[in-house]
């Protein structure tokens, strides 16, 4: 599903008296704050969902898929996910 298919999904939960725009600003406002939470405090939870958290990753040897060279690859830092009963049950 993409963002375009989410918003009519979001669109038709809320229903006939809610436009298209509305919904997309509803979902971009949620994915904001989703970003903002883990960009200020490192994770954001949403019970029965999951909780998205900042994790980081050392830094390491690696190859180069090209040449085959060895590379050091810088220490970086990534968002997981990690699915919360609720949506685990749900499948």
């Amino acid at each position: 599903m993409n963002k375009a298919q989410l918003v009519d999904v979001v669109q038709k939960e809320l229903g006939k008296e809610f436009s298209k725009a509305a919904a997309e600003r509803s979902l971009d406002a949620v994915l904001r704050s989703i970003r903002r939470g883990v960009q200020t405090g490192g994770s954001v939870q949403i019970v029965g969902f999951g909780t998205f958290r900042v994790s980081k990753r050392a830094a390491r040897m690696g190859r180069n898929p090209k040449t085959g060279e060895a590379i050091q690859i810088k220490a970086s830092k990534t968002v997981r996910f990690s699915a919360g009963q609720g949506l685990k049950e749900s499948l």
